[in-house]
């Protein structure tokens, strides 16, 4: 439960938002939303994934689930990157790729 609710305020503090307006989004009480993100409670598997959609990102990361099980911390990054990425253009997106790529090549390079 303490991954969630560190997760839950970690994403409105990326979000720039209250928890009142995370809960708005997500269609729940704010009394309900209060719960999780004191990690108080846990919200079933339903609740958990319309949370996550509403604040752009996904349940695993919410869990703190690792998608890269051989390194967290990368995984972690990957995970934070995103959910900066659901909050840009295509055209912001396409430019973080040239500089990821940019400095795979410049790399490559030395």
């Amino acid at each position: 439960m303490e991954t969630l609710a560190r997760r839950l305020q970690e994403r409105a503090r990326q979000l720039g938002i209250s928890n009142a307006e995370a809960a708005r989004r997500a269609g729940l009480e704010e009394r309900r939303y209060a719960h999780y993100v004191s990690g108080r409670r846990e919200p079933d598997l339903v609740t958990l994934v319309r949370i996550a959609s509403a604040l752009g990102t996904s349940p695993n990361w919410m869990l703190g689930v690792s998608t890269i099980a051989s390194d967290p911390e990368l995984a972690d990054f990957i995970e934070r990157f995103t959910n900066a990425a659901n909050g840009m253009t295509k055209q912001e997106i396409e430019l973080c790729v040239i500089q990821a790529e940019a400095i795979v090549a410049a790399k490559s390079r030395r």
